[in-house]
């Protein structure tokens, strides 16, 4: 009997550190979803990435432009972009990749930003000025009281005429404290990512001719905008009020898709290849309800006739 009591008292002991690791898992972060999107299933998309380390910046970027306005921090992972009446800055992954995973949390710049944008993004205009890919993380600077816009976009085959402009209002103030920002992207769909939420999800048609589909490098840029970016222009950029500076962290850059959706078929079926899992969909659906203020797939006065993705 002493034995088999020592067995349950082991067993409970076990059970209790895997209750309090799993709490830990799965308890979002703090502050994180500010007006609670629908609850997560057990096993989230975001656990995955969270299993995996953040990059070192300088063993998988390089500054691109703005070197005096570009800060790397004492941690080797963290890194300011800063914007003043002198000059903007960037930074670029040394590799390109084609499909994959890339993130970033963020803390955008306070106060009174107008004209201001930070982006985070993948392109190859510099391989194909002529016929670039891009998908585009792009956050437009605000007057205070004003809604922080989060913009997203997608260009294939340059098709920069043809906009694929979206816009959220979010949910929450980015300048308070660091977000997280991600995009999958491989050749069945695009989704992007706030805080391990998905706000749009880009399906590849067989008429879509201008999906991307070329390597990409992954960069991200603080520049004036002046002339679109807050209210078409109303308000640009105050000089007088800089500098602004946008933080970076926790950078995550995975070039082969085929892992994350392996390893995301362990938990909500096959990601990869068949969509979003029933938990992400209510997810989107509950951004795109109350969030979402633009879709160029709503613009009848630029596009007539719907892009065929829409």
């Amino acid at each position: 009997m002493a034995r088999i009591g020592s067995s349950n008292e082991e067993a409970f002991a076990l059970l209790a550190i895997l209750a309090s690791v799993l709490t830990l898992l799965f308890t979002p972060a703090t502050g994180s979803r500010s007006k609670n999107p629908p609850n997560a299933a057990a096993i989230d998309q975001s656990l995955l990435v969270e299993f995996q380390e953040a990059v070192p910046f300088r063993d998988a970027y390089s500054i691109l432009w703005g070197h005096s306005n570009a800060n790397e921090l004492e941690d080797g992972k963290s890194i300011q972009l800063v914007l003043d009446r002198h000059s903007g800055s960037g930074f670029k992954s040394k590799e390109a990749f084609q499909g994959g995973f890339f993130s970033a949390s963020i803390k955008l710049p306070s106060n009174y930003t107008a004209g201001v944008v930070t982006a985070f993004y993948a392109s190859n205009s510099d391989k194909f000025p002529d016929r670039h890919d891009e998908i585009d993380f792009e956050f437009l600077g605000v007057v205070p009281g004003m809604p922080y816009v989060l913009q997203t976009n997608v260009y294939g085959n340059g098709s920069v005429r043809t906009g694929r402009e979206e816009r959220i209002r979010l949910w929450f103030d980015p300048s308070l404290e660091f977000h997280r920002y991600s995009v999958f992207w491989n050749q069945h769909h695009i989704v992007f990512f706030v805080d391990d939420v998905p706000i749009r999800q880009m399906i590849k048609t067989k008429e879509a001719e201008d999906y991307p589909c070329k390597p990409m490098s992954v960069l991200a840029t603080i520049w004036d905008g002046s002339n679109w970016a807050t209210s078409g222009g109303k308000f640009p950029v105050d000089y007088n009020r800089a500098p602004f500076v946008a933080s970076f962290t926790g950078l995550k850059l995975f070039r082969d898709s085929s892992v994350y959706s392996i390893n995301y078929r362990i938990s909500e079926g096959e990601f990869g290849k068949q969509g979003l899992s029933g938990t992400q969909k209510s997810r989107l659906a509950w951004v795109r309800r109350k969030f979402l203020s633009y879709s160029y797939c709503n613009d009848k006065m630029r596009y007539p006739k719907p892009l065929p993705e829409c």
